[in-house]
């Protein structure tokens, strides 16, 4: 029987997360081509085979593939909609391989579209568009809510937003990081930490765009910025590149993972993966977070 996800939050141990499922996913076909997270109405089998993937690999967190299931990006596709039933069918299947052994969160990704100033989307328009989302995903059973890859700290509060018109759950919120330390919309690592402190999140950190390691600098500076935070982690694994017409990621689980101690260290409590990571690579974490004496045995000979 799992703890409520905030009574885990707080153990010793970190929580290992998924890995990449849109990678494990990835084709050239019509359907991931349009819209990625039709899979989940369309080929429900092969998503939920990821999903056990990750269980069976060890990770506590499951996402719903629902990253880019939001009425504004599925509008683009034509899809808009079908926003619920994909959302309800990513998280179903998502709670089908979890069980009893894991917490599934909803994700909510950016919209793909500038908040004003910058661009022609309102705050209105996106916490309404997320409000529909999250509603969806709050009906469907998520344990908690995860908001990933974000690079506005405006869009996050819309998202937010649009998260609390539909549910009180705990929520998680990752923005991405360039070498630089920044988002693409300039935000510092720093500047991240503080803003969403403000946000009563029950956890913060980073995703994508970088390597465990370059993503080691980036959490140092959030942790000096609020050492109290959760923070989460779940880096690329590495930068990839193009082998018979696939995408192949250049940092094996054993690398991958040697950086899960040194989060840890700096207040990480949810360690997972994103682009390029495979189940090797999120079972490589779990070892390594339990001091796996066989596994360490394993990776010598």
């Amino acid at each position: 029987m799992l703890l409520p996800f905030m009574t885990r939050l707080r153990d010793e141990r970190p929580l290992v997360c998924h890995g990449a499922t849109g990678t494990m996913l990835l084709s050239d076909d019509d359907d991931f081509s349009r819209a990625p997270e039709m899979l989940n109405l369309n080929r429900p089998q092969q998503v939920l085979e990821v999903q056990r993937a990750w269980l069976a690999a060890g990770a506590e967190v499951l996402s719903s593939f629902s990253f880019g299931a939001n009425p504004i990006t599925l509008q683009r596709a034509g899809l808009v909609d079908r926003t619920g039933d994909i959302n309800v069918a990513a998280v179903r299947l998502a709670r089908e391989a979890a069980g009893d052994a894991a917490y599934v969160a909803g994700a909510l990704g950016p919209t793909g579209e500038l908040l004003e100033p910058y661009g022609e989307l309102s705050t209105e328009e996106a916490t309404e568009a997320y409000a529909l989302q999250a509603r969806a995903l709050a009906k469907a059973g998520v344990d908690l809510f995860w908001i990933k890859t974000m690079s506005d700290l405006a869009e996050v509060r819309a998202c937010l937003a649009g998260i609390r018109l539909a549910s009180n759950l705990p929520v998680l919120c990752t923005m991405s990081f360039e070498r630089s330390g920044r988002t693409m919309m300039g935000v510092s690592s720093a500047q991240a930490a503080r803003a969403l402190a403000e946000l009563g999140l029950a956890g913060y950190g980073a995703n994508c765009s970088v390597g465990p390691a370059e993503m080691v600098g980036v959490l140092r500076e959030m942790h000096e910025a609020c050492p109290h935070a959760a923070l989460v982690a779940q880096p690329n694994a590495g930068l990839p590149s193009l082998e018979g017409g696939a995408a192949v990621y250049d940092i094996g689980p054993e690398t991958f993972a040697a950086c899960a101690r040194r989060y840890a260290d700096l207040g990480v409590r949810l360690i997972g993966g994103c682009c390029g990571s495979t189940p090797a690579h999120i079972a490589a974490i779990a070892a390594t977070l339990r001091g796996d004496s066989d596994h360490q045995a394993t990776k010598q000979t």
